[in-house]
């Protein structure tokens, strides 16, 4: 008998009022269940998501007390989906940056790879602030120092397709970070592991009223913390990586 992969949603939510309603309803016309999870929001948002609960079937809702962080968010939602038995779980962002018309040409890539990270590679249009586009030629190169190879074409984009038991596994045996680095982390620990990853080519536009939480000061100095400790994983690992890529 064939492998039947059990898809859901992963939505992180930190005061994403303006867009989610709109998102979630269309979401739940893909007959998968959605975990939404609520990192920390103010009443605004939080009355949003109540509502959300309340209206459509399917939809589970998780809540943090206080804002942990995107990646802490993420983690929730995988635990959920872990517990509830999906094989994969579907990361959205919640601020209508991403194509969901794309979310069936990702699923068709899980039928191929059913244990690959699914994750999109972005083209940006001219919504896209170009501080934020330029910044990430230097995660870009870090990551290619830390993977000893190009294989990720893009580790910072918020659109893919875990493997619920793989992602949970790798999560109860390194410690990632809990807030923006978390993307990126995830991405070259995984690859580290030796599991696949498929990118696709994806649409990304910035609402011009889009709602950004990254704070400049302390994710750049995070985002910097993760890739030296990545460069001394990477160290450590270095014969093995290097006998991978010849």
């Amino acid at each position: 008998m064939s492998f039947k992969p059990k898809f859901c949603f992963i939505i992180p939510v930190y005061d994403h009022s303006k867009n989610l309603f709109g998102l979630v309803e269309e979401l739940a016309k893909k007959n998968f269940h959605i975990f939404l999870v609520d990192d920390g929001s103010h009443d605004d948002c939080k009355k949003i998501m109540m509502q959300l609960d309340l209206e459509i079937k399917g939809l589970t809702l998780k809540s943090h007390a206080l804002n942990l962080g995107k990646g802490a968010a993420i983690k929730t939602g995988l635990k959920e989906a872990k517990k509830s038995g999906y094989s994969h779980a579907i990361q959205i962002d919640a601020d209508g940056q991403h194509n969901i018309e794309d979310i069936s040409r990702f699923i068709a890539e899980v039928d191929k790879q059913p244990n690959a990270l699914i994750s999109g590679f972005p083209t940006f249009d001219k919504t896209v602030p170009k501080l934020r586009y330029y910044s990430r030629y230097a995660t870009h190169f870090w990551v290619w120092v830390n993977t000893l190879s190009k294989d990720i074409k893009d580790s910072m984009c918020g659109f893919r397709i875990y493997p619920v038991n793989q992602s949970c596994l790798l999560l109860s045996k390194q410690k990632i970070g809990d807030r923006m680095e978390f993307d990126t982390e995830f991405m070259v620990r995984w690859h580290w592991t030796g599991n696949p990853i498929i990118q696709i080519q994806t649409r990304v536009t910035y609402p011009k009223d889009g709602i950004s939480h990254f704070r400049v000061f302390r994710d750049n100095l995070l985002i910097s913390w993760m890739h030296v400790k990545l460069f001394f994983g990477m160290l450590r690992r270095f014969l093995i990586l290097l006998n991978k890529k010849f």
